[in-house]
């Protein structure tokens, strides 16, 4: 079951570097996207960023469930990792352009929680 978090993970990390990149080439524009502390560049910053944070997220799971032999066991934090890893950048650069979406930013984030909750609660009670 950790097998899509793996590839989450590698998908993260190229489309982190990917949009990094993209967004690299205008960075030096004192006025691009609004400017440096505008609402828009801020959320394309932390898009981008969130791709790398949630894929070393699912990293992390994949080697705790294979170490400690649980990967039967882990298919709910499994499934909220991979919803956190798309639901974040996705909601990060949607709500850039369109303010009222970061009322979901509850999703990823709770989906985040939750799995390392449950993640915990699997290795306590093995």
């Amino acid at each position: 079951m950790t097998e899509i978090n793996l590839y989450a993970a590698w998908i993260g990390m190229l489309l982190g570097g990917v949009f990094g990149a993209i967004q690299g080439l205008f960075f030096h524009k004192g006025d691009w996207l609004g400017g440096y502390g505008s609402w828009i560049r801020r959320m394309t910053r932390l898009g981008h960023i969130s791709f790398f944070g949630i894929a070393f997220i699912n990293m992390a799971f994949v080697g705790t469930a294979k170490v400690l032999d649980i990967e039967q066991e882990v298919s709910i934090p499994s499934a909220l990792f991979i919803i956190g890893a798309i639901g974040m950048p996705l909601i990060c650069y949607l709500s850039a352009f369109k303010k009222v979406i970061r009322h979901l930013f509850f999703i990823p984030a709770l989906s985040i929680i939750v799995g390392i909750m449950s993640l915990i609660w699997i290795m306590y009670t093995r």
